[in-house]
């Protein structure tokens, strides 16, 4: 088949796919859309993808570890200075916005692509502010909406927290919370809705407050799945504290300077590129015909609530095991001394740079889409005619899903976030390995089953950003 056909083919099926997205209904409307079918062969990338990452696996036998420790050295900036005044204003500036932003989403416009509220949580939020927590460091620590209010709430109220959170609970109630927010991410009927959304934000700032003012800090540390969310990617970013400094180095540095995870902290890491993941494979028409559902006639996200909650749970159960064999397995080929569980938490921080690769790559269209309606949004929150930002004549345009270059490009830069997340974690957990085995035979052997792991799961990352969606 000429390339022209091919096109032509994947055209009229885009066409069949698109136009029921461009006129779904409210309910039935991810929270955050894909934006395109794509229109170009994928083989060539897809290989040239696993290609790199195979050919990095094959370079750490060559590469001797001064190079690789020398590569995650930071760079001291300048003397850090305490501004804790400046944090409780900054966090109560948040708060504020999220208070506003919340009366918005009961009293304002009813369409989610006018109202700012789900403008702002599933694009502004989640998709570029998470992208900037895992690329530059530990921006959510100042804008975090409970600091403010909870120092506040203490100095008038009392000093220190109520109860004391149980240890045995670890981080137990991180994971529940984090997976109680992609769920309604991926599997509540009506996301976007305004008023819904709302009931939903107002609630969980409602509930982490209490905890946090009945548990003290340790569950902004064990307990909120947000804050550990944040913390995780903040480790993989390019800036952050090093003692008394602030310093600067390769993505990644601040996670290999730290002591590992604990158990629970380790299985959140692995749930974050699980959820992930599934964020992705339950649009697919892999998923769909899975269910038994026509991909071209989705009945609405109503039909599908179950199904993707037990899929959620499902395909996160199932890295964690195959996460878990790669371990043991590369222990059994080391011969190593250390224990199964000391493995599988030493070298869960080297899963983080791929969970933040697939979020780039996964949201990249959604952002340049919603970006716009989110500022065309804050432009006129009330629906009103306004003009707050001064752009009247601002419209939304998607005139670069039309050409084959500009299509091109933008699925360059998903599948590129996505291999150098792959690329960076292999590079991560060889250094683990070096560092905790000592002898680089031993460090290669016991890293076989997992760069394995790495290089199926790159496959599989690409496959999903070019695999056809139908919701």
């Amino acid at each position: 088949m000429s390339i022209l056909q091919y096109r032509r083919r994947c055209s009229r099926l885009a066409n069949a796919i698109l136009w029921p997205l461009l006129c779904a209904t409210q309910a039935g409307a991810h929270a955050a859309e894909q934006g395109f079918v794509l229109l170009l062969p994928t083989d060539i990338y897809i290989s040239a993808g696993v290609a790199c990452v195979v050919m990095t696996v094959v370079l750490l036998t060559v590469l001797p570890a001064p190079v690789l420790r020398g590569l995650f050295r930071p760079f001291d900036l300048w003397r850090r200075r305490r501004a804790p005044a400046a944090r409780l204003l900054t966090s109560s500036a948040s708060f504020l916005i999220l208070c506003a932003l919340v009366w918005l989403g009961l009293s304002g416009p009813r369409d989610p692509l006018t109202n700012p509220l789900p403008l702002m949580i599933w694009t502004v939020w989640w998709i570029a502010l998470v992208t900037v927590q895992g690329l530059f460091g530990d921006l959510w620590r100042w804008i975090d909406p409970w600091h403010g209010p909870v120092a506040l709430s203490r100095w008038a109220l009392w000093r220190g927290p109520a109860l004391r959170l149980p240890v045995q609970l670890g981080y137990s109630g991180a994971i529940l919370t984090y997976l109680g927010f992609v769920i309604v991410l991926l599997a509540d009927p009506a996301p976007s809705d305004p008023a819904r959304l709302a009931r939903y934000v107002g609630g969980y700032w409602l509930f982490t407050y209490v905890a946090l003012l009945l548990f003290g800090p340790r569950w902004a540390l064990r307990g909120e799945g947000i804050a550990m969310l944040m913390r995780c990617y903040a480790a993989v970013g390019l800036f952050g504290r090093r003692g008394r400094w602030f310093a600067t180095g390769l993505f990644g540095w601040q996670a290999m300077r730290r002591r590992a995870p604990g158990f629970g902290a380790a299985i959140f890491m692995l749930v974050i590129l699980g959820c992930g993941s599934f964020d992705g494979l339950n649009e697919t028409f892999w998923w769909l015909d899975l269910m038994g559902i026509n991909p071209l006639e989705f009945p609405g996200r109503t039909a599908v609530v179950a199904q993707n909650t037990a899929g959620l749970i499902v395909a996160n159960l199932a890295l964690i095991v195959a996460y878990g064999l790669s371990v043991r397995m590369g222990l059994a080929l080391a011969g190593a001394d250390m224990s199964w569980r000391q493995a599988f938490c030493i070298y869960a921080p080297s899963i983080l740079p791929i969970a933040l690769g697939y979020h780039v790559g996964h949201y990249l269209t959604s952002l340049l889409v919603n970006g716009q309606y989110a500022l065309a949004a804050l432009n006129d929150p009330l629906a009103r005619g306004d003009s707050l930002l001064g752009m009247a004549t601002f419209y939304v345009t998607t005139g670069f899903f039309n050409t084959q270059d500009s299509v091109r490009l933008i699925w360059l830069c998903q599948a590129a976030a996505v291999v150098a997340g792959h690329v960076l974690a292999i590079l991560m957990a060889h250094l683990i390995a070096l560092n905790h085995h000592g002898s680089a035979r031993r460090a290669m052997l016991s890293q076989l089953p997992l760069a394995g792991f790495m290089v199926l799961y790159t496959l599989f990352g690409l496959w999903l950003l070019a695999a056809p969606r139908g919701l």
